[in-house]
């Protein structure tokens, strides 16, 4: 009898102490390391393939110092484009050079274009964001902005924004988002291929985005791939979208299979909580001609 409940006992502690090495693991590998997700995109309106490399959700996290771990694995991808959709910075400091010495880095690698996300928005010396100091003295920042740029012959239109990208038809009981949605309607009516850095998802998954607007490629982040990840669950909580969102990083298409979003799970997380189960990611995206497949492996 003795001997069966100081084996259980043994069995316990021994369960429990796995357990713990895996929680720590876990938060470890989480936050340290990043991972590389790879996605294809056609379009009849492309005549060379573009690699688009995205990085997103830093919140001033380094991989290796001074980042050189994210910079020299962007330079093995050979992007002709990288963008960043949001949230590099963190909100709650102070400091921006870690941002901008990978901007510097990233500039030397490929054509570099940045979007907004609430930690710029909400951060506290916002204005060296919007001076320069911080994005456009290496990268183009576009704030319901866009332009055209040709990479490799291929002409396209690019654009930026933050905010809620409501499609028009919410616009009747919904006026606050009017200037966004403005945007998006005016950066759409162009026959190029349109590529949209918007930091926040949850109107192109939510509110029926990639159906209603013509805008053939949205990139995303801000979920952060639901921050917790449960086995067998998922993302615990996603902004804007609540417990067990489900939907909270990869690629979604239009109903019609024509236009797409990539959604990032990001590199980092607000200091506020941890990342747990949920490793970082940079993800590739080569935007091909219709009916042209590449074989990453």
């Amino acid at each position: 009898m003795k001997l069966n409940k100081k084996l259980k006992l043994i069995i316990l502690s021994s369960a429990l102490f796995l357990l713990l090495i895996l929680i720590f693991t876990s938060l470890y590998l989480s936050n340290n390391i990043f991972t590389v997700t790879y996605y294809e995109v056609e379009s009849d309106k492309i005549n060379n393939s573009i690699r688009v490399v995205q990085l997103s959700d830093l919140h001033n996290s380094e991989f290796g110092e001074n980042n050189k771990e994210l910079t020299d694995e962007i330079k093995k991808l050979e992007p002709d484009l990288i963008i960043t959709t949001g949230d590099m910075l963190d909100g709650y400091e102070d400091e921006y050079q870690t941002v901008k010495n990978l901007l510097s880095e990233l500039s030397k690698i490929a054509p570099l274009y940045s979007s907004n996300g609430n930690h710029e928005i909400m951060y506290d010396n916002f204005a060296a964001v919007k001076s320069g100091d911080v994005y456009s003295e290496h990268s183009t920042l576009l704030e319901k902005e866009y332009v055209e740029i040709a990479i490799k012959g291929q002409k396209l239109r690019i654009g930026g924004v933050y905010g809620y990208c409501l499609p028009e038809i919410y616009l009747k009981n919904n006026k606050a988002h009017r200037d966004v949605s403005l945007f998006v309607k005016e950066f759409q009516d162009t026959e190029l291929f349109t590529l949209l850095m918007c930091h926040m998802p949850v109107c192109f998954i939510e509110n029926s985005g990639l159906d209603l607007w013509e805008v053939d490629l949205v990139f995303s982040g801000h979920a952060h791939g639901g921050q917790v990840r449960l086995p067998f669950i998922g993302g615990l909580y996603a902004p804007d979208q609540g417990l067990f969102p489900g939907e909270v990083s990869g690629l979604y298409r239009s109903g019609d299979g024509e236009k797409t979003m990539v959604l990032s799970r990001g590199l980092g997380s607000s200091k506020n909580i941890p990342r747990f189960n949920n490793i970082p990611e940079l993800t590739v995206t080569d935007i091909l001609p219709k009916e042209v497949i590449l074989n990453n492996e």
